[in-house]
């Protein structure tokens, strides 16, 4: 565990999915509970999981973009599949990604969900331009790219402005669960990892130290000056 900024980061290695959702759901409620409570970073892996999140549309977690008789809680997928709190469409997580859940109190950034997602974004651009992968933002498509090819997807969840979910950076190992779904909705889109495009093998272990780096030294960035935060909102 490393602390800067009243930020707590932890590495919590291989973990499956319901265990890291039970841990952020009990962080989050500390963080409502108690404003003193330290922010939370929880990096991970997860064993393989498809998501999605609260929307009535579920095409996305057909391949074919359309749910047929037999589709529609995913029992014809792969692995299993969980609804969870958080905006936007299916997408894979397992073996090989590094799952980033930040646990923030966005009434001492602004209240301002957009800068946090921006911010979530900057992490994972600075962390892939340290091994020469240049990507970048695309309009109106919250996620990071490099070209027109997808290496990391974000999906957060705010309640009484504590986030919860956050982040996936496809560093290593098989992309193929992706090709079952319709990844966040996007048809067509290319999903690419930092070992395709570096060529080169890395581990989720080996990057994450890298990510936590990152986070503590721009945490200070998000957040706004005392008298201007809102803690009792």
């Amino acid at each position: 565990m490393n602390v800067a900024g009243h930020l707590n980061v932890r590495w919590l290695g291989r973990m499956e999915f319901a265990r890291a959702l039970a841990l952020q759901e009990e962080l989050a409620a500390k963080k409502r509970e108690n404003a003193s409570f330290d922010d939370q970073l929880l990096l991970l892996e997860h064993e393989p999981v498809y998501t999605i999140g609260r929307t009535p549309d579920r095409s996305s977690l057909s391949a074919r973009g359309g749910i047929r008789g037999g589709e529609l809680g995913g029992a014809h997928l792969p692995h299993p599949v969980f609804s969870i709190n958080r905006g936007g469409q299916a997408t894979y997580h397992g073996p090989g990604q590094l799952m980033g859940y930040p646990i923030i109190d966005l009434r001492r950034c602004g209240q301002d969900l957009h800068k946090y997602l921006r911010w979530l974004e900057q992490l994972l651009i600075d962390l892939l331009a340290q091994h020469n992968i240049a990507a970048q933002r695309r309009e109106s498509l919250t996620g990071v790219w490099i070209e027109d090819r997808k290496i990391a997807s974000i999906g957060v969840g705010v309640r009484h402005w504590i986030t919860m979910h956050g982040f996936a950076l496809n560093v290593c190992g098989d992309l193929s669960p992706f090709d079952h779904i319709v990844p966040c909705g996007i048809n067509n889109v290319a999903i690419t990892s930092m070992e395709k495009e570096a060529k080169k093998s890395f581990t989720v272990a080996a990057v994450a130290p890298m990510l936590e780096k990152l986070a503590l030294d721009s945490i200070v960035s998000l957040r706004v000056a005392p008298e201007t935060q809102l803690i009792n909102a």
